[in-house]
C-alpha cells in the first residue's frame, strides 16, 4: 500500500499552484507499471525509462497544472529534458542522437504524456520536425538541424494543415512557383503546432494546384525569410501549453537549396514521416491514460473504496480501466517493437490502429476517472479535467481517428481482394 499512499498524498495537494510541489514522487509514474508490458521494453528501453522519470518527477510533472492554468509555452519543461540528453532519442549519434528504438520513443512518448501532456506534444513536435529532415535532407541540412532541435537550441514545426487541407493533405492550396535559382510561396497554414515561435519550419507547398498529391513539394523555411509571418496563437481546449498558431507566406522566397528531398517528392515524404507522429498520437493517448488511472486509484484509496470492505462499483470500473490501459499500451509496444525487428515492412494500417485505438483508450479512461471522481474530477484543482481536455486533441491531429479508420478499413479490403482472387 505504500505507493497507494504516496500518490494519494501527491494528488491531494492543489494542483492550481504554481510551480506546484518541488517533487513528483516516481511512485506516481511506476504505480500502474505492468510486468506483461515491461517484458517487451529490453535493458535499453528500460534504462531510458528511468532517466526519463528522474527528469519527469522533478522538473516536469511539478508544473503541469500551472501551464495548462496560465496557457504559457512549456519550453522550460522541454529544455529539462534536452538538458538531460533526452531530445533525440531516434537520431544518430552523429545528429547528437542516443540512436535508440521506435519502441524507446513510443515509451518515452507515453512516459511524458502521463507527466504534462502539453511538454509531450511539445517534445514530439521537435521529433516530427526533425524526422522529414534525416528523412529526405542534404548532409548539411541534417547536421545543422537535427541537434539544435534536440537540444532545443531551436524549436521546430511541421506545416501541413491549411484552412482548407486538414486530413486530406492532397488538396494543399499552398503554392510553391518556381523563379529561377528560387521558389515563391504564397499561401497559409492552421492549427500549426509551435508555429508562433519555430526557428525551423518544414513546409509543405504544391508546385502545381492541378497534380494533387503529385505536385507536393517539401521546403525548409526559417524565421529569418522575408514574407513569413505569424498569425494568432489560437486558444485551444487542452494542451495549453503547447503553442498553435497560424502561418501566413506573401511572396516568400526560398532557394532551392532549401527544398527538403526532390520537385514533387513530398507526398512520399509525408506517408513516410507520419509512422512517428502518429506513433507520438498514441503514445501520449496511453501515458494520458495511465496518469488518469493512477489518480483513480488513488482518489479509491482515499475514499476507502479499495480492498475489504471496499466499493464493489468503483473497484469493478478500475478493473475495467486497468484492462483497457493494459491492452493499450501492449499495442503500443508490440506495434513499434515490429517496426523495429522488420523496417522494410509496411506498418501504416497497425500504426493507424494503434492510433484510433490507443487514444480511444486515453479518452475513454479519461472521461471515466472525471465521472468516477464526481464533483472532484470537474474541479481545476484535480488533473482529471486537464486529462480529459488534453487527451482529447489526440483523437483529432495527425489525422483524426476517423480517417484512420478509413485507411484500416482500405487495408481490410485490399487484403481480402487480394488473397481471394
Amino acid at each position: 500500500m505504500t505507493k497507494v499512499r504516496e500518490i494519494d498524498e501527491q494528488i491531494r495537494k492543489p494542483s492550481s499552484t504554481a510551480p506546484g510541489p518541488a517533487e513528483v514522487s516516481l511512485a506516481a509514474y511506476s504505480l500502474v507499471d505492468e510486468a506483461t508490458a515491461d517484458s517487451i521494453l529490453g535493458k535499453e528501453e528500460l534504462n531510458l525509462r528511468a532517466r526519463l522519470r528522474s527528469v519527469l518527477s522533478k522538473e516536469v510533472a511539478p508544473r503541469a497544472a500551472e501551464w495548462d492554468r496560465t496557457s504559457e509555452f512549456a519550453g522550460p519543461s522541454y529544455q529539462a529534458l534536452a538538458k538531460a540528453d533526452l531530445g533525440n532519442i531516434i537520431f544518430p549519434k552523429k545528429y547528437g542522437g542516443l540512436e535508440l528504438s521506435t519502441l524507446a520513443y513510443g515509451m518515452a512518448v507515453e512516459e511524458i504524456g502521463a507527466a504534462c501532456g502539453s511538454t509531450s506534444l511539445i517534445y514530439a513536435t521537435q521529433t516530427h520536425a526533425a524526422y522529414p529532415i534525416f528523412l529526405a535532407g542534404t548532409e548539411e541540412q541534417r547536421s545543422r538541424y537535427i541537434p539544435a532541435l534536440g537540444t532545443g537550441t531551436m524549436y521546430g514545426s511541421l506545416a501541413l494543415t491549411e484552412p482548407d487541407a486538414g486530413s486530406d493533405a492532397a488538396a494543399i492550396r499552398t503554392v510553391a512557383r518556381r523563379d529561377g535559382e528560387d521558389y515563391i510561396l504564397n499561401g497559409s497554414k492552421i492549427f500549426i503546432t509551435t508555429g508562433d515561435r519555430a526557428n525551423i519550419i518544414v513546409c509543405f507547398a504544391t508546385v502545381d494546384p492541378g497534380l494533387g498529391r503529385s505536385g507536393i513539394t517539401a521546403f525548409l523555411l526559417n524565421d529569418e525569410m522575408l514574407g513569413l509571418s505569424r498569425g494568432r496563437v489560437l486558444k485551444k481546449l487542452g494542451m495549453r501549453g503547447s503553442s498553435t498558431a497560424e502561418l501566413f507566406f506573401d511572396d516568400l522566397r526560398v532557394p532551392a537549396s532549401a527544398r527538403l528531398g526532390p520537385e514533387r517528392g513530398g507526398w512520399d515524404l509525408t506517408i513516410r514521416s507520419v509512422v512517428k507522429s502518429r506513433i507520438s498520437a498514441a503514445a501520449q493517448g496511453v501515458g494520458i491514460a495511465r496518469a488518469a488511472y493512477a489518480l483513480a486509484l488513488g482518489w479509491a484509496h482515499s475514499a476507502g473504496a479499495l480492498g475489504r470492505g471496499g466499493d464493489s462499483r468503483t473497484e469493478s470500473i478500475l478493473a475495467d480501466v486497468r484492462s483497457q490501459v493494459l491492452s493499450a499500451r501492449l499495442m503500443l509496444y508490440q506495434v513499434t517493437s515490429q517496426i523495429d525487428a522488420l523496417p522494410e515492412r509496411d506498418h501504416n494500417p497497425e500504426i493507424s490502429m494503434i492510433k484510433f485505438f490507443c487514444t480511444d483508450v486515453g479518452f475513454n479512461v479519461s472521461k471515466t476517472v472525471v465521472e468516477l471522481l464526481g464533483p472532484i474530477g470537474d474541479l481545476m484543482s484535480s488533473p482529471a479535467e486537464r486529462y480529459l481536455r488534453d487527451v482529447k486533441a489526440t483523437q483529432i491531429y495527425d489525422g483524426t481517428n476517423q480517417v484512420q479508420r478509413m485507411l484500416v478499413a482500405r487495408d481490410n479490403a485490399h487484403r481480402f481482394l487480394s488473397n481471394t482472387k
